[in-house]
């Protein structure tokens, strides 16, 4: 144990009198320190302690003249008193000390009688899920498995189904069951059944976090067990007054007298963000009363400090819980394709009918899935995205709810671009770089070149929230070249059973380039891309590769893409044998920026061993698309299936695919986000 690690007494200074008794109020705990030469008459020399048996006091520095009464008195002179347990009536102990000249003349007698309390305010700072008592880390942060300090989810979701506002927004609890959204904080104190007169406690805290963070505390005096127990046989509860908020930055609480604990619950209002840490502290302060027309002064402080939990992302490796895509006017055959995968992978899909997604189907783009996470409750909270099309109400309106939260960033003095929109926000599995350990893995997202003089952005409010909630560190992409943007159109990871238990997907114009020339140099030159969606459609092998435009976009796009390649190496600690190369062309459009050119088999959708794959409608060998079997053999050796879904005409043709079309809410992480090492 480091010396730094041993918790100091809280020190209070005191002062004596000897004109008339004291009578003070004693924290267990503490030490109450006076200056002896302080309060002695004039040309006093010596002094001498007497105390009852439940008071202990010490000299500073000791006296050389060791076991000789009286003691010489000097300038610096320190008595430093101390009690052990609290008091059972009040004034029940007593410290005097008497003054002399010339050894034994008395020139004053201070008398002082003491009432001793025990006051703890208590949180779980261990992170075991019960609030233990006076933890000596209580009053700080620190991160990994051996690190200390309390932990506040953002409080976003919604009891109400009707009339719905997140629970953050209501400045009272209105129902039981949110209480076990908030953060449990236990006062507890032990002493006579009432504080001496003037006396009283306040918990306070700072004008920087009135915003953040709210507390109630229960009227009744029962224990937290009785509190948590209740929760099953009350829905609705007016038992819950509001103590600190942005209106009442400090409020007196009660002393209950005796062996007593007070419940409080503690609300998380705001994510960390650019202009906050996520840090926030309560404290409890006992005041004593001055003089006549003077306001009381604090002598006793505790303090606990609380971390607001991270949004946190799933990536594609984590299990899935439901499935969510949009049902319109034209998409049945793809909606056919995703009911089968879906049914047959075993989960669960959630339709978005017409009359709320207006005829947006990008269920991808409008929103991100994720969740917040602490030793006492979980729940999963969508992220909603800038971009607010037809599909906007859908987060709120139908996400929202009991155990599910909502957060959004809203862009008030930025123009919004595609690149806003969640195909462009993906999340990498676990990995580990140059040694540092990333076991929730990294945010990724797309940004113009580093070089580009103009370009689209995410905006600034969107990537500011995503940095400030720490625990996955972002990675930032070059997707500008896409017309749409999204690096969701050339990146995305599968499960894998060796290795990193993963594999990074990449589109790859230098792999479907060399697959269409094995295919010409097999005989298959007149083998026709887009068989059967229409004579417009179509076109030959020979064909493609005769487009020497075609082949110097892909060249461009190839280049953007090992930009990317490089990057996503170095910042996840990728090998070569870590990636897979998908054979994927691109045809650049108006601003040099590019679209797949055939269903880009990349933008799948990750169910577990599962993929629901954009069908590529390639050129067929022997019956069978040879796009297809190139894909089914690359994943079959992860042990990976392969589904082919018509995307070609509702999403395709319209600039999107498969994952752009649907979404995935996934399990949690197992690893606890509070155990990183920062």
């Amino acid at each position: 144990i480091k010396a730094t690690d041993i918790p100091v007494p809280y020190q209070q200074t005191f002062h004596l009198d000897i004109e008339k008794t004291l009578r003070a109020l004693y924290v267990v705990g503490t030490v109450l320190k006076v200056n002896l030469n302080r309060s002695a008459p004039p040309s006093s020399k010596y002094f001498s302690v007497q105390c009852s048996p439940r008071v202990q006091y010490r000299i500073s520095p000791p006296p050389l003249e060791s076991g000789t009464l009286p003691t010489s008195l000097n300038g610096n002179t320190m008595l430093l008193f101390t009690m052990d347990t609290a008091s059972e009536v009040g004034n029940d102990s007593k410290l005097s000390v008497m003054y002399y000249g010339e050894k034994t003349e008395v020139l004053g007698k201070a008398v002082v009688h003491l009432t001793a309390v025990e006051i703890s305010l208590d949180v779980d700072a261990d992170r075991d899920g019960q609030v233990e008592r006076n933890n000596p880390n209580k009053g700080s942060w620190m991160w990994g498995p051996n690190g200390h300090g309390a932990i506040l989810l953002v409080n976003c979701d919604s009891e109400h189904t009707y009339g719905k506002r997140r629970d953050s927004e209501r400045a009272e609890v209105s129902r039981v069951s949110d209480l076990k959204d908030m953060s449990p904080m236990v006062l507890r104190t032990s002493g006579p059944a009432k504080l001496p007169e003037g006396y009283k406690l306040t918990m306070h805290i700072s004008q920087g976090d009135a915003e953040s963070v709210r507390v109630f505390r229960t009227r009744s005096t029962a224990g937290m067990h009785q509190t948590l127990k209740n929760l099953f046989y009350k829905s609705f509860v007016k038992d819950y007054p509001l103590v600190l908020g942005s209106e009442d930055l400090s409020k007196e609480v009660p002393y209950l007298g005796g062996n007593a604990e007070m419940n409080f619950y503690v609300e998380g209002l705001r994510f960390p963000d650019k202009d906050f840490e996520g840090l926030i502290s309560i404290s409890l302060s006992l005041l004593e009363p001055s003089s006549q027309g003077f306001p009381e002064t604090p002598i006793f402080t505790d303090r606990v400090v609380f971390r607001v939990a991270p949004w946190i992302m799933t990536p594609n490796t984590l299990n899935p819980l439901e499935v969510f895509v949009c049902s319109t006017s034209d998409n049945y055959q793809f909606l056919k394709g995703m009911r089968r995968l879906v049914e047959n992978s075993g989960y669960k899909l959630k339709v978005c009918h017409e009359y709320m997604n207006r005829g947006d189907r990008w269920m991808q783009d409008e929103i991100e899935f994720g969740y917040i996470d602490s030793p006492h409750q979980r729940f999963p909270v969508v992220l909603d995205s800038p971009r607010d099309g037809e599909l906007q109400d859908f987060p709120y309106d139908v996400l929202l709810g009991p155990d599910f939260g909502y957060v959004t960033r809203t862009a008030y003095d930025e123009e919004v671009s595609s690149l806003d929109s969640f195909g462009n926000l993906e999340v990498s599995p676990p990995v580990i770089v140059n040694g540092k350990i990333y076991p929730l893995g990294r945010i990724i997202i797309g940004v113009a070149f580093p070089t580009a003089t103009k370009g689209r952005n995410m905006t600034k409010v969107v990537q500011d929230f995503l940095w400030a909630q720490k625990v996955q560190e972002p990675i930032a992409l070059f997707s500008d070249w896409l017309l749409v943007g999204h690096v969701d159109e050339f990146m995305t990871f599968v499960p894998a059973p060796d290795k990193k238990g993963f594999r990074l997907l990449l589109a790859s114009p230098d792999a479907g380039y060399k697959l269409f020339r094995g295919l010409q140099n097999d005989g298959h030159g007149q083998a026709k891309m887009f068989d059967g969606l229409g004579a417009e459609e179509e076109i030959t092998v020979d064909e493609i590769l005769s487009d020497d435009k075609l082949g110097a976009e892909n060249n461009y796009v190839q280049s953007c893409i090992d930009w990317n390649r490089d990057v996503l190496k170095r910042e996840l600690g990728l090998d070569d044998d870590d990636i897979i190369d998908l054979p994927i062309l691109f045809h650049v459009m108006e601003e040099n920026r590019a679209v797949a050119y055939y269903p880009d088999m990349v933008n799948m959708i990750v169910l577990g061993k599962n993929l629901g794959i954009p069908k590529p409608f390639g050129p067929k060998v022997d019956g069978r698309c040879a796009l297809e079997a190139e894909m089914t053999s690359l994943m079959e050796g992860l042990g990976l299936r392969c589904t082919y879904i018509d995307d070609f005409a509702s999403y395709h043709k319209l600039l999107g695919e498969v994952h752009c079309g649907s979404n995935v809410r996934r399990e949690p992480f197992s690893f606890k986000w509070w155990n990183l090492e920062m």
